[in-house]
């Protein structure tokens, strides 16, 4: 990924736990690289191709002074957030805001906090077998699509499926989706359980049935094996009804610790069946 650099950005603003810095004000200073592809501006010399770093100046300079934080940590995420909502071509920003006037009783040269903030891609599993089902996967992708976090959500055509593990109950409907996000794993899963909460989820057999079902199955190429959390998915490779509509959006999707492709996944699952 290329880079545009902005060193030294001075802005006054008002962020600090004293009443003194948020009536008073002090400097801040900001470094940002913000990572992009800059291919297509190297070869067409247009600025609409590219990102426009003086403009990129003016929003981070807008949104320091626009509202008052106590924490460094909450300008930091603030500024950060601000970039890459506003500027498309933006995928990842390296944020360091300094502030070299802070309450400090010895003697320093700068005080900062430097974060590194994207947009992460992630695939989903969704699936309902209760009520509306068609019109239970409809809301969900709008509700992901409305999240100012989330952008560029494409899903899967449905399939009908046998339910898996608990027989005894209706068929499925299932599908994948395919979308960008800025929420961490955790954050993503807190939203996607919210989501099913409003469809009216209940969770009390497990496999059993419901009114909406929706799974992370790869972020990133990460690999999370948490209390809560695991990714990749760790039941796909058995699962017809979420590797045939992943294979639709990415047949050549890899698992990233098994290196085999949804669509080599998937040939085996047929195979062993």
């Amino acid at each position: 990924m290329d880079e545009i650099r902005i060193s030294g950005l001075e802005v006054y603003a008002y962020h600090g736990v004293f009443p003194e810095e948020n009536k008073k004000g002090q400097h801040f200073y900001i470094n940002a690289v913000l990572y992009t592809d800059t291919r297509k501006a190297g070869k067409t010399d247009e600025l609409s191709d590219s990102t426009h770093y003086g403009l990129v100046c003016e929003e981070m300079a807008r949104a320091m002074k626009e509202q008052c934080f106590h924490l460094l940590e909450r300008a930091a995420e603030y500024v950060a957030e601000r970039v890459l909502l506003t500027f498309p071509l933006i995928r990842e920003i390296e944020l360091e805001i300094c502030k070299p006037e802070a309450p400090i009783a010895l003697p320093f040269s700068n005080v900062s906090v430097k974060i590194r903030r994207g947009w992460h891609t992630v695939y989903l599993g969704l699936g309902s077998n209760l009520g509306d089902s068609g019109q239970y996967l409809k809301t969900a992708l709008e509700k992901l699509s409305a999240s100012k976090q989330i952008r560029g959500v494409k899903s899967s055509e449905w399939i009908r499926t046998k339910p898996y593990g608990v027989e005894e109950q209706p068929d499925f409907l299932n599908g994948a989706a395919v979308m960008e996000t800025l929420f961490t794993p955790w954050e993503l899963l807190d939203f996607l359980h919210i989501v099913e909460a409003e469809a009216g989820r209940v969770r009390k057999v497990r496999w059993g049935a419901r009114t909406l079902d929706l799974d992370i199955l790869f972020y990133d190429d990460r690999v999370i094996d948490s209390e809560n959390l695991t990714i990749p998915h760790m039941d796909m490779v058995n699962r017809e009804f979420v590797l045939v509509p992943l294979a639709g959006l990415n047949p050549y999707l890899r698992h990233p610790i098994t290196g085999r492709t949804v669509q080599e996944m998937l040939k085996d699952l047929r195979e062993r069946v």
